[in-house]
């Protein structure tokens, strides 16, 4: 992993990782409040020796003796018998033993003193002992002197320094505590963020897509909260007019220019005429992006036929609000022609929807007979043709379209299609003899890691144009074609179609 993928692990987790932190932070703070306090004071003492003279002969050798006796009263400070000379004087109800685990003796390097540091409950507690060991060791070493409590020897301890009464207790150290836990915290919420990135399937960026299935991401479309069932569909102007109500739509419509731009290159002496859309599992967006894609291609002037190849869970009628009526299913059966059902969308007319029609009972192979095959080469004749196709995994009717078409683009939604599902259904188009012209990923984020990483948030006002009509005005192809007299000056005639209701979806899309 590089130093970008462990920022973008940060970014995916941050949430996460900040509440274990915070998590391992109120834990150890919650420790050390239920811990006893515990206060520690200090005292100081010096081993001297006698000396007979006054001179600097004497004091060297007393300097000597002091510094060989003072490692002996360092051990000495850790016995049985202060404890016990301590426990006397001050009244305690403790055992030797516990009380000289309470208390330290030490040396400071290259000197004749000795330090002892006592813990006690209370800081009163804490200098009291301190206080007392130094007088408790002054009397073993007497003892050991001179086999006299109370009189110096040749070598004794004199007290230096008396203790003072420590302001704060010396455990628990709040500060390292809470260093400590934070440290942890931090080890814990990169792990966790790691263990999630390695655990986790789901789509999250472009290179890691074309590395895993070795097709090329050809669209990354927006997320857009304002789409609803009956309206997600861009503007024919692309929502560039600044002064446009759908000016909010210019991400996507921007998205799908840069799809269409990569469609049309991706072959540049025999570029895809047929195409089928479809996706892995259902709700991914797939009808969405085919029909917002065939809108951006008759918007730069190409005429396109969507053909909602859907035989089971239709959806171009609804997203158009065209109304159910004849369709795909019964043109392929020979009860209507497709100048009947084919209805004709936009301003300038170039977009032809033609809905799914009546349901049969056996959708894969009406999808994968001659006459659709036939019909598909007719229409590509004179126009793109989209085809919204059911999933991949589901069942095999886009398999079947996308063998007879020139390729399928497989739309996958970030942060939901998995690696393994979106690798089974390139797998199921590889199988059946199919091309994946590239993968869409859908549903990419505005805002956050994921716009940061796609670029959506450098969309604004730049690319928009002022308040003009941006569609360009050339008229439609003549009727007289296969599509033939799909509408007429007075209206779109599809089979049982009003013309009240298919002027309406018209003015809506438009």
């Amino acid at each position: 992993m590089e130093l970008r993928d462990y920022l973008r692990v940060v970014r995916a987790h941050w949430l996460g990782m900040v509440l274990i932190v915070a998590a391992a932070l109120l834990t150890t703070f919650g420790w050390a409040l239920l811990q006893p306090k515990v206060y520690t004071a200090d005292a100081t003492a010096i081993v001297q020796a006698k000396t007979v003279a006054d001179d600097l002969g004497s004091q060297s050798v007393g300097n000597t003796i002091a510094n060989q006796k003072v490692k002996t009263y360092v051990e000495l400070g850790s016995s049985r018998a202060v404890a016990e000379i301590v426990i006397d004087e001050l009244g305690l109800d403790r055992s030797p033993s516990a009380l000289v685990g309470d208390v330290s003796v030490s040396n400071p390097l290259n000197t004749t003193s000795l330090r002892v540091s006592a813990e006690a409950s209370s800081p009163q507690a804490a200098r009291d002992i301190a206080e007392a060991w130094v007088r408790g060791m002054a009397a073993v070493v007497n003892e050991l002197e001179t086999s006299n409590a109370t009189t110096t020897g040749a070598v004794y301890l004199s007290p230096v320094d008396s203790a003072r009464l420590p302001e704060s207790p010396s455990s628990p150290n709040m500060r390292l505590v809470l260093a400590i836990g934070g440290f942890a915290g931090i080890v814990l919420a990169v792990g966790y963020g790691l263990l999630r990135h390695t655990l986790d399937r789901r789509i999250r960026s472009v290179d890691a897509v074309e590395r895993e299935t070795g097709v090329a991401v050809v669209g990354t479309v927006p997320e857009e909260k304002t789409f609803t069932v009956d309206n997600r569909l861009i503007p024919f102007d692309g929502g560039n007019s600044s002064g446009s109500a759908n000016a909010h739509l210019f991400s996507i419509a921007e998205a799908m220019r840069e799809l269409r731009t990569n469609i049309q290159y991706m072959d540049v002496d025999n570029p895809p005429r047929v195409m089928v859309v479809t996706s892995p599992l259902p709700g991914d967006g797939k009808s969405t992006t085919a029909s917002n894609l065939a809108i951006t291609l008759a918007s730069s002037g190409q005429r396109v036929a969507l053909i909602d190849g859907d035989l089971r869970r239709p959806m171009i009628d609804t997203i158009f609000g065209l109304p159910r009526g004849a369709g795909l299913s019964d043109v392929l059966a020979g009860r209507a022609d497709l100048a009947d059902v084919a209805h004709r969308v936009g301003a300038h007319g170039r977009l032809l929807v033609i809905g799914a029609g009546k349901i049969p009972p056996n959708p894969s192979e009406v999808l994968g007979s001659q006459r659709m095959k036939d019909l598909l080469d007719a229409i590509a004749a004179e126009a793109i043709v989209i085809i919204d196709a059911p999933p991949l995994i589901p069942v095999t009717d886009a398999s079947v379209l996308a063998h007879r078409a020139d390729g399928a683009i497989v739309v996958s939604t970030i942060g939901k299609t998995t690696y393994e599902v979106l690798g089974k259904a390139l797998g199921n188009l590889e199988r059946a003899g199919a091309r994946a012209l590239g993968i869409v990923l859908n549903r990419v984020p505005k805002r956050g890691a994921g716009a940061a990483y796609y670029g959506y948030q450098y969309h604004g006002d730049y690319y928009r144009a002022p308040d003009e009509t941006l569609a360009s005005d050339e008229a439609p192809a003549s009727a007289e074609s296969v599509l033939g007299r799909t509408d007429t000056a007075e209206g779109t005639r599809g089979a049982e179609a009003p013309d009240a209701p298919l002027r309406r979806s018209t003015h809506r899309v438009s």
